[in-house]
């Protein structure tokens, strides 16, 4: 494998680390990298350069790297490597199930950054076209397919937002089970539970009004009163 003639391109707002990424990866052979510190120009210069592979923060001064990811992954199946400082297992599940191919946390290794990325376009150089991993997540009549990050209802796509997914993915890998709004808040926001009570209940509603025929008499995603929530589903 050649990396010479590979694009690079690093989506990060901190100069510091787009700097020391560029100086590394220049060092290790790859001379075409491009940079960008928001969502949005991140998007652009993926369409302008059409790289061979992307390195995406997370946390973005105009938006997430999740919807930076999604947008990408409408486009191209190209690697994408997170980079992030939040480090909670929630986070990196989200990370994968959203189109992510590998999830570094920071504070990282310049040259582990390095490694992986050279582990990355070997993959893909090597990779088998039309055979695609399907991993899919079922509970009831929800379904959610971690290779094209579709989320279905009894066979129909419905569009949700990163934290809606997340929830989301948590309640399928966890059904019929009452989940605590303090324990969704670590493993979805990955902060404590203070002051996010009105955030995880309107996100809740938004899932509702997404997967449930009467959002306000809902048939699966339950509140249990004084504990939490819980997705109540049959075995299919």
């Amino acid at each position: 494998m050649s990396i010479t003639n590979k694009k690079i391109l690093i989506i990060d707002d901190e100069k510091d680390i787009l700097a020391l990424l560029k100086t590394v990866l220049t060092k290790e052979g790859m001379e075409h990298i491009y940079t960008a510190s928001t969502a949005g120009d991140g998007f652009k210069q993926f369409v302008k350069t059409q790289p061979d592979i992307v390195l995406l923060d997370i946390m973005l001064p105009d938006g997430e790297g999740y919807d930076v990811c999604k947008q990408i992954r409408a486009l191209s199946n190209v690697p994408i490597l997170f980079l992030s400082a939040k480090a909670e297992e929630i986070d990196k599940i989200l990370g994968f199930a959203i189109g992510g191919d590998d999830y570094i946390t920071k504070p990282f290794s310049p040259k582990e950054v390095a490694y992986r990325v050279k582990a990355q376009l070997r993959r893909a150089d090597f990779s088998l076209p039309n055979e695609p991993a399907s991993i899919v997540v079922q509970a009831g009549p929800f379904e959610f397919n971690e290779q094209t990050m579709e989320f279905k209802k009894n066979g129909r796509p419905i569009d949700l937002k990163p934290k809606e997914l997340g929830l989301m993915t948590h309640f399928l890998k966890n059904p019929n089970q009452i989940i605590s709004k303090e324990s969704l808040c670590d493993k979805v926001w990955g902060e404590e539970f203070i002051g996010f009570d009105n955030t995880v209940m309107v996100h809740i509603r938004r899932l509702r009004e997404k997967i449930e025929e009467q959002p306000s008499n809902p048939e699966y995603l339950l509140t249990v009163k004084g504990l939490g929530y819980k997705l109540a589903v049959k075995d299919r």
